[in-house]
């Protein structure tokens, strides 16, 4: 197996969990926060695809899907159009609110279209390069990407937690 391949099998999970977490629900039940400081599955998937955009973009020496596409606009919130929310407090959390899982969903997929385009063409070679020197030891490509994953993987698997929650309160 070529590591592009492991790759794309590995990010291409996150997408079908997106829409598990989130098939079904209304807007009620993706904002709804367990507990007052609590995030919403909202939130978390929103700062899935956040994350994910913003750290692929400059790796594949590309614009954001936020900004290049419109996303920024369609979804809508009140935040600064660099945010990510890496470092969130409450009333930031709070302040992430959809109209529907279709807008999240939508986002999410341009997001991993573009990383699975970039992934699809990285050799061995590309994962040994080094795109962060402000860690010791410097942080490759390969790195990253493993970063980026498992940030993804815990936050869906977050949204997969609440949705059980909301649903078992029948929000």
């Amino acid at each position: 197996m070529e590591q592009s391949d492991l790759l794309i099998d590995a990010f291409g999970r996150l997408p079908q969990a997106v829409r598990s977490a989130t098939h079904g629900l209304d807007a009620g039940a993706l904002n709804h926060r367990p507990y007052p400081q609590g995030n919403s599955i909202a939130w978390l998937i929103w700062h899935l695809a956040r994350g994910e955009d913003a750290q692929i973009a400059p790796l594949a020496g590309h614009e954001q899907a936020w900004t290049a596409e419109g996303w920024y606009g369609r979804v809508g919130l009140p935040l600064a159009v660099e945010d990510t929310g890496y470092g969130h407090n409450s009333e930031q959390v709070a302040a992430v609110q959809v109209q529907s899982a279709d807008v999240l969903l939508g986002y999410y997929e341009a997001v991993h279209s573009r990383t699975a385009a970039f992934v699809s063409g990285l050799s061995g070679q590309d994962l040994d390069q080094v795109v962060d020197t402000a860690w010791d030891p410097p942080v490759t490509l390969g790195v990253r990407l493993i970063s980026i994953l498992g940030d993804g993987l815990e936050h869906v698997g977050q949204a997969a937690y609440l949705r059980g929650m909301a649903v078992a309160e029948g929000l």
